[in-house]
This record gives structure tokens, sequence and C-alpha cells, in this order.
């Protein structure tokens, strides 16, 4: 097993086009971590940068404390599965996921074991005779995933490994992947622009914008802890709901409507500088509970344009009336759909209001 360092790790392509800039962030020993981010912020440099397939213009990438800048990827003992499976055309699955282990002298009896075990969790038993040719692209990528695994390295780098898959396989293919991971006690570097998928695999998430790290932690610190609205808007599904709003005092903060103003109370206090601030107020749409009549805790009616159900919950949308008429997300249990067109009230409780400065971005300290 491997601690992987990245100490102000940089990457600048030719034309001064920065892939990646000053990334730090460690992963321990044994642990799984997610990085997440938009197409094209720098993820999938950062992790060829790691596995040794692209050189680091600044910086320095450590495994347990050694520099290893300038080793390759077998010197680094890594395994790699990538979106572009790359599996050997001529060779069977079955030849193709033995590969490695063949690579490494390893007895024919145990190459069989070790072939037919991890077939067995990825579900390639009935296609271990066929060429690369004649599977599918969910099905390609599955054995591109049980090469990169069965050769048990020090470090396993998982670049987009599911996306080609349907969502029901992908939903499958996570949970053998943290099993895996967990059986084989390996460090683990996820790549994924699906937030939900590293919410659900990960132990902890380096969030990625722009070849820059936003936030780096836990999924409880990056969900209750979003370092910028970024990170807020990006780590949630459905997304964090924004709208416009005003500091009033320290404890309170409002928002026009067409009636004149609705005030919420939220957790803490800000300082006394922010009062009279124009604000971004976030509420996620998990948080927030609706009801049929107006209450003091939710003064800001809304009608429901759409319902999208999810089997045991809905996502609704609402419109508020609020000055700027913005639709928000909320998720209702399933046998509290409601219906199109009904009057609702939300209810934002003091202790689900997210504050962010509208200039700098950043969230509003509260004490």
């Amino acid at each position: 097993m491997s601690k992987v360092t990245l100490n102000r790790v940089w990457k600048i392509y030719e034309g001064n086009v920065v892939a990646v800039k000053e990334a730090t962030f460690t992963c321990e020993d044994g642990e799984f971590l997610a990085i997440v981010g938009p197409s094209g912020c720098g993820k999938s440099s950062l992790l060829r940068m790691i596995a040794g397939l692209e050189a680091i213009t600044r910086g320095e990438i450590l495994f347990n404390g050694q520099v290893v800048n300038n080793l390759g990827p077998q010197e680094r003992n890594i395994a790699l599965a990538f979106e572009s499976y790359a599996l050997y055309p001529l060779l069977s699955v079955y030849e193709n996921i033995a590969f490695p282990l063949r690579a490494q002298g390893l007895r024919k009896s145990e190459v069989d074991k070790k072939v037919r075990s991890i077939a067995e969790t990825l579900d390639l038993t009935s296609i271990l005779k066929r060429k690369p040719s004649a599977l599918s692209g969910g099905h390609a990528q599955r054995v591109s995933l049980a090469r990169a695994l069965i050769r048990e390295p020090n470090v396993t780098l998982l670049d987009e490994p599911i996306s080609h898959m349907d969502q029901r396989v992908r939903l499958e293919m996570r949970a053998r992947i943290r099993r895996l991971h967990d059986e084989f006690k390996t460090t683990t570097i996820y790549v994924t622009h699906d937030q939900g998928e590293a919410v659900a695999l990960c132990d902890r998430l380096v969030v990625l914008n722009l070849a820059e790290i936003q936030q780096y932690g836990t999924v409880d610190e990056i969900w209750n802890h979003p370092a910028n609205r970024f990170v807020a808007n990006f780590v949630g599904e459905p997304q964090i709901n924004f709208f416009d709003g005003k500091v009033e005092t320290p404890h309170d903060v409002s928002v026009p409507t067409k009636k004149g103003k609705a005030t919420f109370k939220f957790t803490g206090k800000v300082d006394q500088k922010y009062v009279g601030s124009e604000v971004a107020i976030g509420v996620r749409p998990q948080q927030i509970e609706l009801s049929p009549s107006k209450e003091e805790k939710a003064p800001i009616p809304g009608s429901v344009e759409l319902i999208e159900f999810q089997g045991d919950s809905a996502i609704l949308t609402v419109k508020l009336e609020n000055l700027d008429n913005t639709e928000i997300k909320v998720v209702v249990p399933g046998e509290r759909v409601g219906s199109v067109g009904e009057t609702v009230w939300p209810e934002f409780r003091p202790e689900i209001i997210y504050l962010f400065d509208k200039e700098t971005q950043l969230p509003i300290k509260r004490t």
C-alpha cells in the first residue's frame, strides 16, 4: 500500500496553457479518494501525473514519502483503468485480464484462480472467451477495470472507469468497485465528473475547477461547509438552490417579494459589517419542507411547475413569488407529491440557510 502526496504540483502545456495549478493534497494509505470537477478542469492531467504518464512542470509527487517525479508507471507499482479501455484486440477477455499476472510470472493455476474470481465479482464470467471486438462499451470498460484491479497494486488509478455503462449497471458497479477496494486494501484515486458517483464511493473528495483545487475534505465537510459557491453548487443532486437576499440584522436575512420583504432567521450570527449587504442565499433541495398553508416560518409562497418522480421520492420545481420568480428544486417523499399548479409554502429553517458573498463567492462567516 502507499500514501500519495502532492506538493504544489503544476502542469503547464505548450502555449502556457495551465492544466493544473499548485495542487496540494494527500491520499492516505488504503484510502479511497475521488477527484471531481467539470469537464476540462484538469482532473485527467492530475491523474496522469500521479501515474507517471505526464511530466510535472513544477512541484513534487511522493509515494510513502519518496519523490517519484522521475519514476515511470511500472516503478511506481500502480494500476490504471481509463475511460478509453485500450484492450489487446487479439486476446480474449480472459487473456486480457490475465496479462498483468502472466507478466509478473505467476503460476498458471494462480492466474486462473485470480482471473475467475475477479470475473465473477465484475460479472464477466460469461464473456471470458470473447474478443474485445465482440464487446459492448460497458463490457469493455469492465474488462479494463478487472485488468487494472487484478494486479493488487500499491496504488489504483481509475479515470471515469464506468462512464460507458448504463445507469442501472453503474449503480451495481459502484458497490463492486468499493468492495474490491476494501478487499484488496489498496490506495485508490478515482476521477469522475459525476459527483454523485464520487460521494457514493469515496472517503474524501478533491473538488477541482479551472485547474485549481477548490476544496479537499470528507463528504460531510464539503456538503456542510463548502469552501465557495462553486463547491456548494457542484456537490449535491439536485443542485443547491440560490436566490438573492439582503442581510437585515446579524441573525436575519430578507428576500424581496411583490408584497414586501420576507425575513428568515439563520443559525449563528454574521459580523455587523454585513448588515445591509446583498447576498446569495443557498438552500439544498433535500432540506426544504413544504407546507400547504402559510406559516410564519414559510412566508414566501410558490407554485408547483413540474414533478419528476423518482420512485419513493419526487423532485418538484417550485416557482417562488419573490421579485425574480426564482425556480427552486425541492425533494419530497413519494406520498407527498401534490400536483402541478398547487400553491405551496417552502420552509427554510435557520440551520439549512447558506449565505455567500455575491462578489467573492465565499461563504459569509458566522459565529
